[in-house]
């Protein structure tokens, strides 16, 4: 809008598009509540006070608050696509989200960021962008796709490109190592996000000296502590595979809580359906005793400020009029969503026609070398073996040492001590690569589960308590040109397709929640004990996270950032 136009709309002289009245106004400026008119024109909030407008819409005291934003948050983790993700959080008051797209970066580079931008064009949700930092993560995994600094800074410029993701490669960061540190160099204008699980010290201080300025990797309130005390903000965290917001609200006050926001980093489509998104971890945060105030400046004014975005977060003269009107501060039930003026949602759903789902090609993903795989036999060595031990709830992981049990001098699954053998087959390159390794966690007593989703190179990652069934679920995600499958007995009892980059479906959420909720029963019924097996398995492979992890090169010791073998000498 023109400025004299906003002045003189402000100023009263001419009718504005829309009053919303005896608004109970949350105020994230000011830290208050108080009861207000707020006048809108096209797509901005004009002012406070008595305006004449076109249209009235009375809210009767109910409360006003900025459109909620989740400042990190890995969208192909709901498995639907950008429309169909905003159709799902939209009514939940959620009005902007900054993704990170280094799913679909890993498998399909550039390629998949533009799909990204395509695809999330025209909705009633603003999708900004962090370019991946690490893709591939590591060198200790096959990716689809390489990122140089000179990729990124082909996309550097576009507005809606906030800067550089979260910066996986804190060893990279601390040696000096070259390729990583263009990476920062061309991203210093903007903002570069962290991601150092367990890192303090001497060495953190070096990561955060780089221009790292957020982690969203904290776990414990020391780690948090630590690294607000160095400048960086926390994004507390509460997604489906990692839940933080608990450990980390006693870190928070009212000297320090402008510099924390609220992130989900992965959510299934369960829990949004379920649960809810970013009004949730509002929710969760005030019953668990966090002023409410201070609870939605972490879902707005706090994101926006640390993102730089200038206009969005609050409802003041000249900011986006993003707006969502909740009917209490105990549910935060969301009634209406205005989206740049516009009633979007209302009592909780979508209104007709908010939603123009864009029509953007996409190519096929899946290259398996079939004559090059050789299967998962384990011949047996002396000494004892590594297992990948789960953490219900967590992404990392614990290693143990345990004599394997063994048959005709092959390794052997071990139903009776839990004992899986999980395998990590290339989907990319064709390269023939497979890592197999171990893992106690799951509870299978049979049967196999697959998938395509499998951080961060999303290689078909395997868990089962038999060779067989395990690569009969290996053949039918690569049949359904991605996707997630349970095996029994060398039959598929459950699948869902994920053709859009092995990642994603272009069905509904809800029909996306009914397979995904058919997965797990079908785990369930194999004895696993996991409330969510395919988001735990999905994270199996993913080298940055302590401590053991499975990649197509074979097992990696994190904390040594190395590929290490499976056996160990005994004594």
């Amino acid at each position: 809008m023109d400025i004299s136009k906003m002045i003189e709309l402000a100023r009263g002289d001419k009718k504005v598009d829309l009053v919303l009245k005896n608004a109970r106004l949350i105020n994230v400026f000011s830290g208050d509540i108080h009861l207000t008119n707020v006048a809108v024109h096209q797509d901005r909030i004009i002012g406070m006070g008595d305006y004449q407008a076109k249209e009235q819409i009375d809210l009767k005291g109910k409360y006003l608050v900025p459109g909620f934003m989740d400042g990190h948050v890995h969208l192909e983790s709901s498995m639907v696509t950008p429309a169909e993700f905003a159709r799902a959080v939209v009514p939940l008051g959620t009005t902007s989200v900054i993704i990170d797209p280094h799913e679909i970066a890993n498998v399909m580079g550039l390629d998949g960021i533009r799909y990204m931008l395509e695809a999330s064009q025209g909705l009633p949700l603003d999708v900004y962008i962090m370019l991946p930092s690490c893709v591939p993560s590591t060198h200790m995994e096959t990716s689809g796709a390489e990122l140089t600094s000179y990729d990124l800074s082909l996309l550097m410029g576009n507005e809606r490109v906030l800067g550089l993701a979260e910066m996986m490669n804190f060893p990279g960061v601390i040696s000096g190592d070259k390729q990583v540190l263009d990476k920062i160099r061309i991203a210093r204008e903007k903002r570069i996000d962290g991601h150092a699980p367990g890192l303090g010290g001497k060495g953190l201080c070096a990561y955060i000296g780089a221009g790292i300025r957020s982690d969203h990797e904290c776990t414990t309130l020391e780690e948090a502590k630590e690294k607000l005390r160095l400048g960086m903000y926390i994004m507390v965290r509460q997604g489906t595979a990692a839940r933080n917001l608990e450990d980390l609200l006693p870190l928070i006050n009212s000297e320090n809580s402008r510099n924390c926001f609220f992130v989900t980093d992965d959510r299934h489509p369960q829990d949004l359906l379920e649960e809810g998104h970013i009004n949730f971890l509002v929710k969760k945060a005030v019953k668990l005793g966090l002023d409410p105030i201070k609870a939605i400046q972490m879902a707005t004014i706090n994101t926006a400020e640390y993102f730089r975005l200038a206009d969005v977060g609050g409802i003041g003269p000249g900011y986006r009029a993003d707006m969502v009107v909740l009917k209490d501060l105990e549910n935060f039930e969301v009634e209406k969503v205005f989206k740049r003026g516009k009633l979007v949602a209302q009592n909780g759903k979508i209104l007709p026609g908010k939603i123009r789902k864009e029509k953007v090609t996409i190519r096929s993903s899946m290259n398996v070398d079939w004559m090059g795989l050789k299967g998962f036999d384990i011949p047996a060595q002396e000494g004892k073996v590594l297992v990948i031990e789960v953490v219900p709830g967590q992404i990392v992981t614990k290693k143990l040492v345990v004599s394997p049990r063994v048959e005709k001098g092959r390794v052997a699954t071990d139903i009776e001590r839990d004992i899986l053998k999980l395998a990590v087959v290339e989907r990319h390159m064709a390269s023939g690569n497979v890592g197999i390794g171990l893992v106690k966690g799951f509870g299978l007593k049979g049967g196999a589960l697959a998938s395509s989703v499998a951080h961060d190179s999303h290689n078909i990652v395997i868990v089962g308590a038999k060779d067989e069934d395990m690569m009969t679920a290996a053949i039918e995600v690569v049949r359904m040109k991605g996707g997630q499958v349970v095996v029994k007995e060398d039959e598929v009892i459950a699948s869902l397709p994920l053709p859009l980059a092995g990642l994603m479906t272009d069905g509904s959420l809800e029909e996306t929640e009914d397979k995904v909720k058919q997965l797990n029963r079908a785990a369930t019924d194999l004895g696993c004990r996991l409330r969510d097996p395919f988001m735990t398995l999905s994270f199996l492979a993913l080298p940055v996270i302590p401590e053991l992890k499975l990649t197509d090169k074979g097992l990696v010791d994190v904390e040594k950032f190395q590929i290490v073998s499976l056996f160990v000498k005994s004594g």
